[in-house]
């Protein structure tokens, strides 16, 4: 089984990254603040004014390490890779499923569904966890609008309406998102979902998880041999990773909506660290990037049965696990793609 490698985050601005040998070092105001072996490290994420060396970007092509460069309030701006690895015939199955909307369709349909049972999973259990809340009502009638949306999947459905069905799930689940949120209310209002940029404090925070998400999930796909920018939900677009996006919505509710909803709900971050800028939208202060970072981080270490391989598995592997599980339906290995249902 692949061990789970560390993602080193380097927030400090200013720091710039170069290599001893086979060691990554982190320098700010030219005074070595780590020194990490590169074979311990499965990614790097820069955010915001962060500098690497050539040879620093080399060796981790050489390693298979994926450098990503953020701005520092999560957005996504370049990533640095080797050359392409994996089976040349996996990639070209990839590539002819992706151009048949019908053979695309079967994967999508698996995508939604799993992303909508997990959304209903996240809902259902706010609404036991907090009883006491009259937000239980409007959660469980969310919940039994997934459902009905979930139960009109069929497997002959074109591509476009399971593209409809995935939006109308997200407009319902989002519908009651704020019902979830049980502390700090006055900060963290919930509206609706906003994007580049956020306008809110939730959609910060949300949007910074996703990206760190999309980051390991795109580390996953090269990993196995998959191209990340080729989906079968998301088509293709120039620089979007499609398919990262596509196994993203599987783990959107388990890793990213669960771990937001716990720091607000927790009070492990804060109204104070949050500002508007003059455009309307909200960046986070660097000490609660690092909160995030430090709270995604212990979550991918802890363990949970998987659905499919009926084994205890670090959190922190299952973007590799699916990543997998889907080129072996690639290949021909396996009747359909089993993606993640959290139970």
């Amino acid at each position: 089984m692949r061990k789970l490698l560390n993602t080193l985050f380097v927030t400090t601005q200013g720091s710039y990254l170069s290599k001893d040998g086979e060691t990554i070092l982190v320098r700010v105001e030219n005074e070595t603040r780590l020194q990490v072996p590169v074979h311990t490290i499965g990614g790097i994420v820069c955010l915001g004014n962060i500098m690497c060396s050539p040879p620093l970007m080399a060796l981790c092509a050489e390693h298979g390490v994926l450098l990503s460069f953020l701005s520092e309030n999560g957005r996504f701006l370049a990533r640095v890779q080797g050359s392409v690895s994996g089976n040349v015939l996996l990639r070209r199955e990839q590539y002819r499923r992706a151009d048949d909307e019908g053979k695309s369709a079967v994967i999508a349909q698996a995508v939604v569904v799993a992303k909508i049972a997990n959304c209903r999973v996240v809902l259902l259990r706010c609404a036991r966890e907090h009883p006491e809340l009259a937000a239980s009502a409007p959660l469980e009638k969310a919940a039994d609008e997934l459902y009905r949306l979930m139960d009109g999947i069929r497997d002959d459905l074109p591509l476009d309406t399971v593209r409809g069905v995935e939006g109308d799930a997200a407009r319902q689940y989002f519908s009651a998102f704020d019902n979830m949120i049980a502390a700090q209310k006055k900060d963290f209002m919930f509206v609706g979902r906003s994007r580049r940029p956020p306008l809110d404090n939730v959609n910060a925070l949300l949007s910074f998880v996703y990206t760190l998400l999309v980051h390991d999930i795109t580390s996953a796909l090269e990993t196995v041999g998959l191209d990340p920018c080729v989906g079968f939900l998301h088509r293709d677009r120039p620089g979007r990773p499609s398919l990262a996006l596509d196994m993203m919505e599987e783990f959107r509710p388990f890793l990213g909506d669960r771990l937001v909803l716990s720091l607000i709900n927790r009070q492990q971050v804060q109204g104070s660290g949050f500002q508007k800028t003059e455009s309307g939208g909200v960046l986070m202060d660097e000490a609660t990037r690092k909160e995030v970072i430090l709270a995604y981080q212990k979550r991918k270490t802890e363990e949970i049965q998987h659905p499919f391989l009926c084994e205890k598995v670090q959190i922190g592997l299952l973007p590799f696990i699916q990543a997998l599980l889907l080129s072996r339906f690639l290949r021909g290995d396996l009747d359909g793609y089993p993606p993640f249902f959290w139970r």
